[in-house]
């Protein structure tokens, strides 16, 4: 799969998606992982309708993908941001949260196979993060990841469809 995302050998079916139910489903999806570990997640949200054009199951996998990072690896018993924000003709989707810090480089944990601490033995290949990246980027999108200390930011931006 890896590799179908990075070549670009995916079939795309795009088509109009609203962020706020596609942010609806995975909060739902994750509710109970989070709720486990203590997670509080506080969404912003524009009041308006948002829409993008994509493929739903890929998009879809790209925000699982980082729910799931988040679920193993937020610090217990802390916040969990999510901004949606319309800026412009693009949507901005931004989730923010820490534990440790990262001994690694942004550029570094986006590749391949990485994760990001020698330490983590919990499940994973270390591709979320890669896969994330060109799914979203196939579907026109940017993908962007920032470290700062132990503060992991993730955005990524999308065509918003008037």
């Amino acid at each position: 799969e890896a590799s179908k995302a990075s070549s670009g050998a995916i079939k795309l079916n795009i088509q109009k998606i609203s962020i706020k139910e596609l942010i609806k489903q995975v909060t739902g999806e994750f509710e109970d992982r989070f709720k486990a570990r203590g997670l509080e997640e506080i969404i912003t949200l524009p009041s308006e309708n948002i829409y993008i054009q994509a493929d739903s199951r890929y998009m879809y996998r790209v925000l699982e993908n980082l729910y799931s990072n988040i679920s193993k690896y937020a610090l217990e018993n802390s916040r969990v941001y999510v901004d949606v924000a319309v800026k412009g003709n693009e949507v901005t989707i931004q989730l923010n949260t820490s534990k440790d810090k990262l001994n690694i480089s942004a550029d570094e944990l986006m590749q391949r196979f990485v994760r990001g601490e020698t330490s983590r033995n919990t499940e994973g290949s270390g591709l979320g993060l890669s896969i994330a990246t060109s799914l979203t980027e196939l579907q026109g999108g940017k993908f962007s990841l920032y470290l700062d200390g132990d503060l992991f930011k993730v955005i990524f931006v999308m065509d918003l469809i008037k």
